[in-house]
Order: C-alpha cells, then structure tokens, then sequence
C-alpha cells in the first residue's frame, strides 16, 4: 500500500510517458482530477477522463508526444511537498521551474493553479510538483 497518491499518479504518468504509452490509469481523487486539469491546460497532456465505476472511479490521462520524434511532452514531473516534508511558499518565493520553461502546479486557498497565476493574484500555497 502506498502512502502518497499523488506521488504514485505522477510516477505512473513518468513511467507511461517514458514507456511510450497511450493512456493511463489511477483510481481518481479531486487533486489528481486538479492536476490533470491544469496539465492539460498546460499542453502537457492530450486529454484527461473519470470514469465512475466502483466507489472511487478510474482518471484516465492521455498522454501527449511530439509528432516529428515521438518524444513524450513530459521530459520531467517531480514531486515537490510529500507528506514527511511539506513545501509551503509565499507568492514573493514561489520556484520558477526551468527558468520559466516549466511549470510549478501551487495548492492554494483558492484552488489548484500554476505558479505564474499565484503570482500574478499575489498568493502561496503548498509546492504540489514540476513539470518541465
């Protein structure tokens, strides 16, 4: 059993990105259903779905590769604040991923949202990964 999902959902999103995968599964949660949203808003991923069938229901994510290469999108998705060690940041100390190449996805008081838009609305929360 694991202790930190969304570490498992995106440790099965880098290793189907590396793996040359379609699509993939996890048991759905609102944060990952969050995270999937703003990936896919990001151009990270192609498409994200739930499907309802059980108690927890199953987010199917699918993934996004370069037409010319065949590369994932994803080079890299790394967890920042884990259960043991929670990252908390102000909007004034918010990371920039990649010198603004990347995207840090920010857990705040007014929702899921990326690092440039907690920034821009002048508010912290807690460093949930990057994605470059």
């Amino acid at each position: 059993m694991y202790t930190d999902p969304i570490a498992d959902f995106l440790t099965r999103i880098r290793n189907g990105a590396k793996a040359g995968h379609a699509v993939v599964e996890v048991p759905s949660s609102n944060m990952k259903v969050e995270i999937a949203r703003l990936l896919q808003d990001q151009g990270y991923i192609a498409s994200y779905k739930v499907d309802q069938d059980g108690p927890q229901g199953t987010l199917k994510v699918a993934l996004k590769y370069e037409k010319s290469s065949k590369r994932p999108v994803i080079r890299g998705i790394d967890r920042a604040s884990r259960p043991g060690l929670r990252n908390y940041k102000s909007a004034t100390t918010l990371p920039r991923v990649k010198n603004g190449l990347g995207v840090a996805l920010v857990s705040t008081s007014q929702g899921m949202m990326t690092d440039k838009d907690a920034r821009s609305k002048n508010i912290g929360g807690e460093v949930i990964c990057y994605v470059y």
